[in-house]
């Protein structure tokens, strides 16, 4: 009997993802819209996407809004963009130790690709898992997306 709870605890535990994903719907060629600054999701998304070959832009801050919990920040998307991708993060209590050999760090995130112009979201993302394998899951992702010639 404790074996089986001991199975299932550890399938429990397990990253957990719900995609859903638009295949042949993202031209690298054009400008992808991502705010500035993030913790480590926000910022693997644009180094990932930067190391593939497409073209990240922030746009420009037009107004910040400080409190004592959070800042709000407004943006001025370039009218050139194509896409817009939202990443939100969330921290977790849970973190798993197997992540120190995956990447060290555990997210807990959603990731939204839309494109601009039609309001279609072409990627729709929450999951959660340890860095490598989620890196790994965005560029099978990304992969899926991308318009072949």
């Amino acid at each position: 009997m404790f074996r089986t709870i001991a199975i299932l605890s550890l399938f429990l535990m397990t990253a957990c993802n719900s995609v859903y994903v638009k295949p042949n719907s993202l031209d690298p060629n054009h400008k992808i819209f991502v705010p500035r600054g993030g913790y480590s999701m926000k910022r693997s998304v644009k180094q990932t996407m930067d190391t593939r070959g497409y073209n990240v832009f922030v746009g420009r801050l037009t107004e910040t809004t400080e409190s004592s919990d959070f800042d709000i920040e407004k943006y001025e998307i370039p009218s050139d963009a194509k896409y817009s991708v939202r990443v939100q993060e969330r921290s977790e209590i849970f973190r798993p130790i197997w992540c120190m050999f995956n990447g060290f760090w555990w997210w807990n995130f959603n990731v939204s690709i839309v494109e601009q112009k039609t309001g279609t979201e072409i990627l729709s993302w929450r999951g959660r898992g340890c860095q490598n394998s989620s890196l790994r899951k965005l560029n099978d992702l990304l992969d899926t997306m991308e318009i072949k010639k």
